[in-house]
């Protein structure tokens, strides 16, 4: 009976990773080689990024090179067009000197590392409470249906992917979305927020970037100075005045 089950478990596990597609989240968590993400392709570093990563590994002692990892593979990723290759996490562990597992450990974790293609203008839609109160679910359909993708896919131009990020931090701007620009590598690589948008905005944002333009980052509501209130400051509009002192002495 015990022996008809296993067989019966290893025969639905091995048509789970027959199938030729694999869910997003599936991803995530496992890698299966492809001819464009195998660790028989070459992959390093470019000169430039090399003499960088030089530069990162100097702010650690020679002995714990591979507290490095994080920033390595940000480079690394800058490098590839905004993904991270198995290649590359395995040339990242050569320079910090750890098994390659050690490496698949951190761009597995962090939602920052991105394991699989990415337009070169990845939009993520800011997912939390205060965003979604504030519209964000409105945010992200609208540009999903204007670029005719779905949550992480790619446009057929290779040009924006739309995914979805927990909180980005900028809670008063409510809702936001960030652009990680991989559209010039790690030269020109950017990572800006946009805050206070629109289902509008967000669309007039994704043509401006079509064309090459850098549209404005920060608060896009013209009557807030950053993150202060619309229309400016209502409260705390002189000196504050300083908190009553007890006389120590006295005690």
């Amino acid at each position: 009976m015990l022996a008809r089950l296993a067989s019966n478990r290893l025969h639905e596990i091995r048509r789970i990773f027959s199938q030729p597609a694999r869910s997003f989240s599936t991803a995530l968590n496992y890698h299966l080689d492809s001819p464009d993400n195998n660790p028989d392709l070459p992959w390093e570093f470019n000169e430039a990024n090399k003499q960088k990563a030089k530069e990162i590994l100097s702010h650690y002692p020679s002995n714990y090179k591979q507290s490095a990892v994080i920033p390595l593979l940000d480079l690394a990723q800058q490098q590839h067009g905004g993904w991270l290759p198995v290649s590359a996490m395995n040339a990242v562990a050569k320079v910090i000197e750890v098994a390659p597992i050690r490496v698949y450990e951190v761009a597995t974790f962090y939602s920052m590392f991105n394991r699989t293609k990415v337009g070169k203008y990845h939009l993520l839609v800011c997912g939390t409470t205060p965003c979604m109160i504030r519209g964000s679910r409105d945010i992200e359909a609208a540009l999903l249906n204007h670029l005719g993708v779905k949550r992480n896919e790619v446009t057929k131009d290779g040009l924006f992917s739309v995914g979805e990020m927990e909180c980005m931090g900028s809670c008063v701007n409510a809702p936001m979305i960030t652009v990680a620009d991989y559209s010039n590598g790690s030269e020109g690589y950017t990572y800006n927020y946009y805050e206070d948008v629109t289902p509008e905005l967000v669309v007039e944002i994704v043509e401006k970037l079509r064309k090459g333009e850098k549209p404005p980052h920060g608060t896009q509501n013209p009557k807030r100075i950053k993150c202060g209130p619309e229309g400016g400051n209502t409260t705390l509009l002189g000196e504050p005045k300083p908190p009553p002192c007890r006389d120590l002495d006295a005690c």
